[in-house]
């Protein structure tokens, strides 16, 4: 009774469980907001960086301030992405064994979910503002949306040149293309395989280096002789599970499914990477790490639902890809709506719109024109009214049937892969059909060893209980003749009585 009264004081309520709960997610909400920090760190880089370089006297320099921007901005991100990468990993940790799971079970699942988030965000992030949202909220002339009162929205201004260094007129699918390669290359190439083979080593060193230290060097033979082998074992870095290898194939399968519209080279050098890391792997735990303990699983537990998830949101990622990101969508509009001949001749000049150039706000003039001659229009990549028109510069009817164009393709992308998708999976089943057969097989062998055994264990029973039956009658019939004999017996006894009593009367 009194271990039973100490368990339920040890056992903790909700109550004692909620300080846990509010620190695991202001710190959450707070590495997401740090991520996004980030992202936008890099955005000021970029402008800063493209408005140095474009006051350059170097001819060359000022020529390719795109593309060296775009270059060393990605070169950010994916040093910032292994560094933050490291820190979650250590963070996830903490605020798990902050709740104190009731099983380790549901603690490796708490862990695998706090970690993924985390390095979900930090991974893509980058890649999810290229995409959705570099160059859409700028603005329009006369109305740029500013930032440190001065600077537009991905744009550098000093001494009144202007640079611009949003997407490009084909849109942002080159430079994403560019952002998705670098990073994930980058991630594979530093965090897969060089981390996975130098960290071990290094561990290994310093923990030899350590132990050399604090022994102490006796004299004896023994000592001086080859260490053996378990001493070798022990000098090796522990293993800590299979968490890090799901999450990389995991992170990398995210590269593969959410983004391939725009990088159709990921899929190869994915495989590319898997082979080189099958061999690093085997390296790893054969002579870096310590031998794993063994434990059956029926499956792979929550990395199934991940890999799941993360399908079903890249059909999405994909629509919007190919809808929003490229001009896919608006060159088939023009072709097949607004096109006098079916062509995409005029093109360009559709998607363009007309500015008034006095219309713009005092101060945001430029300082000096290109052209002889006095401008009065300008045209900017938009679709918006004429500034003739009665809703000046308002959207169009062109920018409507665009977007609903790309909501449509959207809705009909996603629901024509989801039903492709569950077709092939109801085709080809889980199972192949001679595993499946080879399965019954074996199951009904099973059944029948099973059945056979039942059936002699009741032969051996009905055995024993005849037995019993027969030992029970023989010993009933001794019984009976026993009794038979015994009143026989006495019977005679009863008979010389009675003769001898009357002798007896007689005399």
């Amino acid at each position: 009774m009194a271990w039973r009264a100490s368990d339920e004081k040890e056992k903790l309520t909700w109550r004692d469980r909620m300080p846990g709960y509010l620190v695991n997610v202001a710190s959450i909400l707070f590495m997401i907001t740090l991520t996004f920090s980030a992202v936008f760190g890099v955005t000021v880089y970029r402008i800063t960086t493209a408005a140095a370089l474009s006051i350059s006297k170097n001819e060359s320099t000022r020529s390719n301030v795109r593309v060296t921007v775009t270059a060393t901005a990605v070169i950010i991100n994916l040093v910032v992405i292994l560094i933050l990468d490291e820190i979650y990993g250590a963070v996830a940790k903490w605020l798990t064994e902050m709740e104190v799971p009731k099983t380790e079970k549901t603690f490796e699942e708490r862990l695998i979910l706090k970690a993924f988030l985390l390095k979900f965000v930090n991974s893509y992030a980058p890649i999810f503002y290229v995409a959705f949202f570099k160059g859409r909220f700028v603005g329009r002339p006369g109305s740029y949306v500013y930032m440190f009162d001065g600077y537009r929205m991905e744009e550098a201004s000093i001494d009144g040149i202007q640079t611009e260094i949003i997407c490009a007129p084909g849109g942002c699918l080159m430079e994403l293309c560019i952002q998705l390669s670098i990073i994930m290359l980058g991630k594979q190439l530093i965090q897969n395989n060089l981390f996975e083979i130098g960290i071990p080593k290094f561990k290994k060193l310093f923990r030899k280096l350590k132990d050399e230290r604090t022994e102490k060097k006796e004299s004896d033979s023994h000592q001086s002789k080859h260490p053996q082998q378990w001493d070798l074992d022990y000098m090796l870095e522990p293993f800590t599970g299979l968490t890090p290898e799901y999450m990389e194939m995991i992170i990398q399968f995210g590269f593969v499914t959410l983004f391939v519209a725009s990088f159709p080279l990921a899929p190869v050098f994915a495989l590319l990477n898997n082979i080189i890391e099958v061999r690093l792997d085997a390296k790893k735990f054969v002579s870096e790490l310590r031998r794993p303990d063994t434990v059956r699983e029926k499956d792979i537990g929550i990395w199934y639902n991940i890999l799941s998830g993360i399908g079903k949101f890249s059909v999405i990622i994909n629509a919007f890809v190919i809808s929003v990101t490229s001009d896919f969508i608006p060159r088939l509009v023009y072709q097949y709506a607004y096109s006098q001949n079916g062509t995409m001749h005029g093109f360009i000049n559709h998607t363009l719109s007309y500015f008034n150039v006095s219309h713009l706000k005092a101060g945001t003039q430029p300082d000096n024109s290109q052209f002889e001659q006095e401008v009065i229009f300008c045209r900017y990549k938009d679709y918006r009214e004429p500034p003739w028109s009665p809703n000046q510069y308002e959207f169009s009817k062109q920018y409507w049937s665009v977007l609903s164009a790309r909501l449509a393709f959207v809705i009909l992308f996603q629901n024509l892969v989801m039903f492709l998708s569950a077709l092939v999976d109801w085709m080809i089943p889980d199972i192949p059909k001679d595993i499946s057969e080879q399965i019954k097989k074996e199951k009904s062998m099973l059944v029948d060893f099973f059945l056979k055994e039942e059936h002699e264990k009741l032969k051996l029973i009905e055995s024993f209980i005849m037995r019993d039956k027969h030992r029970n009658k023989g010993e009933t019939k001794g019984r009976r003749n026993r009794a038979a004999s015994f009143c026989q017996f006495s019977r005679s006894q009863r008979g010389s009585f009675t003769s001898f009593s009357s002798q007896h009367t007689e005399v």
